[in-house]
């Protein structure tokens, strides 16, 4: 706030007026609190019969997760069964199956490739076992392969460096992929996706001038999934911020480049410059859906208008902040997510499914901001109290006027209906009581579900306990059970009417019988 500029006065005004002001300095609080409601009240009508559009659950078919050596652990496979269990979801992105980790890549004394595909087995075949399909993310570079070394930030220093030979990349991916057709099938693999390399535009790509270089990585990888099997699909460009995509699809057109669908990444707090152009100011909550309506308009305006896009991260923070993607703000903010983004994309991946994930290092505490729906130890975050309550919307989606209110249709004919009140990450806002008025149904039950600080949030207990760094078994076994998904709320409907209380950051799933 600006300050104005001042007139000169008397002595005794000032004193006069000083006087004035601490008696007005007491009242002022007192008045606020007697005339500032602590709870705003809402009534939103909805009608059964409205029109209706198909609303497939595309915000939990896909998550992304930590590389692929990770999945080997016992912990990432029983968070992907615990994930599972409440979103029912089909893909897993990662990066790093090419990685020399994994020892895809190696090479003899003259030079020539062995290939050895024994981890990348056991890494699928954990996948599948757990109902969960590879969306193949071909990175990074063998060391072996590379033109130098270039080792990316990350605390396990993935080799990002372009090919020393790309017609040899192209037989490493051929390989590979020929490799997957013989141990699970065509028909497997071909619902599975092979995207090209990660987020190019930024330092997960060495080759200069970058896109250029990308794009000829881009070209052989699809022409070598391709030649193993037209019915595979690729796809890219795998950008950061939304970025390249005209131009990708540009490429591939004019240079008759096999591509079967788009994907780009971006986070709510992006900076507006890198993704749209502009210094304004953008809302987290709107930022993630500006940018799928940007790549959305780009696709339709290409050589390919219908070509699907999956977009293959995102979350409301690529940085590591515990009031954002540790706390209940991740419920409304989905929400409101799902509400925007709806017919805009195919598919979007959320970053990450789990905290079994070391980017930044091996995790050193349970609650640090990662991006995962359960943190470190098993331990499910209000994230995923919020993925389960979203889980029990329908697949048709009604019209309704209301930018806190979703409303769906089941396969069986219910209305499910998701409520929230959204808050921003800093603690602000207020209860909200939100009333539904319901038309052209004869509806008398409500089963609700809830994702709020008293429903699916860990943190008062692991504060309770003194926000231990390293959770005693007995401990983590009690977190577990304050997170634990409960049974739905039962109740009644009186005259066509509902009412709940939400907290700041609430989020209830009403299902209507």
């Amino acid at each position: 706030m600006k300050l104005g500029a001042h007139g000169f006065f008397h002595p005794s005004t000032v004193q006069s007026g000083l006087r004035t002001l601490g008696l007005v300095a007491c009242l002022v609080p007192a008045l606020l609190a007697a005339q500032t409601p602590t709870q705003t009240s809402t009534t939103i009508t909805l009608d059964a019969d409205a029109p209706a559009h198909p609303f497939p659950h595309f915000w939990e078919q896909m998550f992304g997760s930590g590389r692929a050596i990770l999945a080997l652990r016992e912990d990432y496979r029983r968070d992907v069964r615990d994930v599972k269990q409440v979103t029912d979801f089909r893909y897993v992105r990662f990066h790093d199956i090419l990685d020399d980790d994994i020892g895809v890549y190696d090479e003899d004394a003259n030079g020539k490739p062995i290939l050895n595909f024994s981890y990348v087995d056991e890494i699928y075949d954990g996948l599948l076992a757990n109902g969960v399909k590879p969306f193949v993310e071909l990175s990074f570079m063998p060391k072996k392969l590379s033109a130098k070394v270039v080792p990316h930030p990350f605390w396990y220093h993935p080799n990002v460096a372009p090919p020393r030979d790309y017609e040899r990349w192209g037989q490493l991916v051929e390989a590979f992929t020929q490799h997957l057709i013989e141990r699970y099938g065509i028909d497997e693999v071909a619902s599975w996706y092979f995207e090209v390399w990660n987020e190019p535009n930024l330092d997960f790509w060495a080759g200069e001038p970058k896109q250029d270089t990308y794009f000829q990585l881009y070209d052989h990888a699809a022409a070598a999934v391709k030649h193993v099997n037209s019915r595979l699909r690729v796809g890219g460009p795998a950008t950061a911020q939304a970025a390249w995509v005209a131009a990708f699809l540009k490429h591939c057109a004019e240079n008759k480049v096999p591509v079967d669908f788009t994907s780009t990444h971006v986070y709510g707090n992006d900076p507006p410059m890198d993704v749209f152009g502009t210094s304004g100011a953008i809302p987290r909550n709107e930022f993630v859906c500006r940018a799928v309506k940007k790549v959305h308009h780009e696709i339709e305006a290409s050589p390919f208008p219908k070509l699907p896009l999956i977009w293959s991260e995102f979350n409301a923070s690529y940085m590591n902040e515990t009031d954002v993607t540790d706390s209940t703000y991740m419920g409304p903010w989905m929400a409101e997510t799902i509400q925007q983004c709806d017919g805009l994309t195919e598919m979007m991946s959320y970053w990450s499914f789990s905290d079994v994930f070391d980017e930044q290092g091996v995790v050193k505490k349970p609650f640090y901001g990662g991006y995962g729906l359960i943190a470190e130890g098993g331990i499910p975050k209000p994230a995923y109290a919020a993925f389960a309550a979203l889980h029990h919307l329908g697949t048709q989606r009604l019209s309704l006027d209301s930018d806190s209110a979703l409303a769906t249709r089941t396969a069986d004919g219910k209305l499910a209906i998701a409520l929230w009140n959204y808050a921003p990450p800093d603690g602000g806002g207020k209860a909200r009581s939100i009333t539904l008025q319901f038309e052209h149904t004869k509806a008398k039950k409500a089963a609700i579900w809830r994702a709020d600080g008293q429903h699916g949030d860990p943190r008062p207990a692991y504060a309770t306990m003194g926000s231990p760094i390293y959770p005693t078994r007995d401990q983590l076994r009690k977190l577990r059970q304050s997170a634990a998904i409960q049974a739905p709320e039962q109740r009644k409907i009186d005259h066509d009417r509902l009412t709940l209380e939400l907290p700041a950051q609430g989020l209830a799933v009403i299902e209507i019988e």
